[in-house]
């Protein structure tokens, strides 16, 4: 339900009362993945609330959402996308170049042996996005993202990676929109790597995409002017996203999304504040559709954010039983 504060936080209205209005407005149409349930309930009161004339209204100008991508709009296991991404191409540099070849981290890439690349430590694979990464420049690098991107499987479902979305979470972006929101990615995924899809997949444009990337640097070349990523990196994980949302969007969101503690900060800066304000944390439970995960897991750890949950307010989507579908194949 919409994030609770004492003192000038205006309150939406009773959930009980709202229910049974709710189940049978166009509203709750427009999400058809979802069951019917409090998590439904509590998203549709929250735009209902703040898009009606009342105490909740909120400007159109003023309705920001934001999204984190990994785990939160997609799937990230058994290995974030990203990952998967610069082991493959990893494996292409190191076919090239016999020194790289030679360094441990791009061996066991090449070797193909996967307990060798599961092996790989931290800084291993730190070498390895950071070289995969590096040293071209962002049409270069956007086109090899979107060329692995075209013809990738997850290693599990077999499903391409833009096809490894979640059909609730299309759908709740939607509404958003639909609302009059203006919705944003902020991840720690790179940002040029999901530009190259998040238009097509999301609906979400370049300019509302917020990620951690490189560095760049304008380097002329062939009689023009191009930028070059370099190798010193910028993070957006934990409090670095809310510190790069608020400088490139510049209006605090009322609507924030996540799945881990990664995104604790966010949730907490776009509820943290007067007025209606809604937080949502998905949470990975049903191993049986997608992945069960949560305190324990080394990807998209959920500790911390999920026993902050509820004193701030926040809803948790349960996978189980809030999700009715949860990829795009299954709801056609």
């Amino acid at each position: 339900m919409p994030a609770r504060m004492s003192g000038p936080r205006r309150l939406l209205a009773p959930f009980a009362i709202l229910a049974a209005l709710l189940a049978a407005s166009p509203a709750w149409a427009a999400l058809p993945s979802w069951n019917a349930g409090a998590a439904k309930s509590a998203i549709v009161a929250f735009v209902t609330a703040v898009t009606s004339p009342g105490p909740a209204f909120v400007p159109e100008g003023e309705r920001v959402a934001v999204f984190d991508n990994d785990g939160t709009l997609w799937t990230e296991q058994p290995v974030y996308t990203e990952v998967a991404f610069s082991l493959a191409r990893a494996a292409e540099l190191a076919k090239a170049d016999p020194a790289l070849a030679a360094r441990p981290a791009f061996a066991a890439v090449l070797s193909g042996d996967r307990a060798r690349i599961a092996a790989l430590s931290a800084t291993d694979l730190m070498e390895l996005v950071a070289a995969t990464h590096s040293g071209l420049t962002v049409d270069a690098f956007s086109a090899a993202a979107a060329q692995w991107l075209a013809q990738a499987r997850h290693p599990q479902s077999g499903r391409a990676y833009p096809d490894s979305v979640y059909q609730p979470m299309l759908e709740l972006m939607d509404y958003l929109r639909a609302g009059g929101f203006q919705v944003f990615i902020v991840s720690g995924g790179d940002r040029d790597f999901m530009r190259t899809f998040a238009l097509e997949t999301y609906g979400v444009r370049p300019w509302q995409v917020i990620g951690s990337g490189n560095v760049t640097e304008m380097v002329e070349a062939d009689g023009g002017w191009v930028l070059t990523r370099t190798d010193k990196a910028l993070g957006d994980d934990g409090p670095d996203k809310v510190r790069n949302l608020a400088l490139q969007i510049g209006i605090r969101p009322i609507f924030a999304a996540g799945n881990s503690d990664g995104d604790l900060q966010m949730l907490q800066y776009a509820t943290g504040a007067t007025g209606t304000r809604f937080g949502l944390l998905v949470h990975h439970d049903d191993a049986a559709r997608e992945y069960a995960y949560d305190r324990q897991s080394a990807i998209g750890k959920l500790d911390k954010a999920l026993d902050a949950a509820g004193p701030a307010g926040w809803t948790v989507v349960s996978i189980r039983n809030d999700w009715r579908t949860v990829f795009p194949d299954e709801a056609r």
